[in-house]
C-alpha cells in the first residue's frame, strides 16, 4: 500500500511538473532596433494586438533571412545575433504548431540607427500587377514598364530580397489570406 501511494506522489509530481514547464507558442511578433543600439535587431513576442507577452522565456526556432537562429527569449524579448551594415529586408519566420508566423520587414540604417518598418507581403503581389496592367492598357509604356519593372528587381536584390525569399514572402502571405 505504502508503495503505491508514493509511486502515485511520484506520477503527480512527474506530470504536474511537465504541464507547468511547457513553452508558449509564440504567433505573433514586432521586430524593433535592438536597446543597445548595436545594430541588431530585437523580436518581441506580441499577441494578435501587438501587445509585448512578458511571459515568454525559453529557446525558440526562427529563420532569419534564411539562416536559422535559435533565440533566448526573456521576458519576451530575444536579440538577433546578427548584426546589419547597411539598409536591408529582412525575412522572419517562426514556424510552430499553430502555424508559419513571418514578417518582412525593410531596415533602414541612418547614423548607426535601425528603423525597422513592416513590409505587408500583398504589396509584393499589388506593385507588378499594377505595372503589367498599365503595360497591357497602354502599350507604348512598353519600355517605361520593363525598366520600372527592372529597377524594382535591382533594388529588391540589393537589399536583399532575393527572388527565393520574394515568393516565399508571397506564399505565406497568401497562405494566411485563406
Amino acid at each position: 500500500m505504502l508503495k503505491i501511494k508514493f509511486l502515485s506522489l511520484l506520477l503527480f509530481i512527474a506530470f504536474s511538473s511537465t504541464a507547468f514547464s511547457q513553452k508558449l507558442d509564440i504567433n505573433n511578433f514586432i521586430v524593433k532596433e535592438s536597446l543597445l543600439k548595436n545594430s541588431k535587431l530585437a523580436i518581441i513576442a506580441a499577441d494578435s494586438l501587438e501587445n509585448p507577452l512578458e511571459q515568454i522565456n525559453g529557446i525558440y526556432t526562427f529563420t532569419v533571412s534564411g539562416f536559422s537562429q535559435s533565440l533566448r527569449f526573456n521576458d519576451g524579448v530575444a536579440i538577433v545575433p546578427l548584426q546589419l551594415e547597411r539598409s536591408a529586408f529582412v525575412y522572419i519566420k517562426h514556424i510552430n504548431d499553430s502555424g508559419t508566423h513571418s514578417k518582412l520587414v525593410y531596415v533602414y540604417k541612418k547614423e548607426g540607427s535601425l528603423s525597422p518598418y513592416t513590409v505587408n507581403s500583398m504589396w509584393l503581389v499589388i506593385i507588378p500587377l499594377i505595372i503589367v496592367v498599365i503595360v497591357f492598357l497602354f502599350r507604348k509604356l512598353l519600355v517605361l514598364g520593363i525598366i520600372i519593372f527592372l529597377i524594382l528587381l535591382y533594388f529588391n536584390h540589393s537589399n536583399g530580397l532575393g527572388i527565393g525569399t520574394f515568393f516565399e514572402t508571397i506564399f505565406d502571405a497568401l497562405k494566411r489570406l485563406f
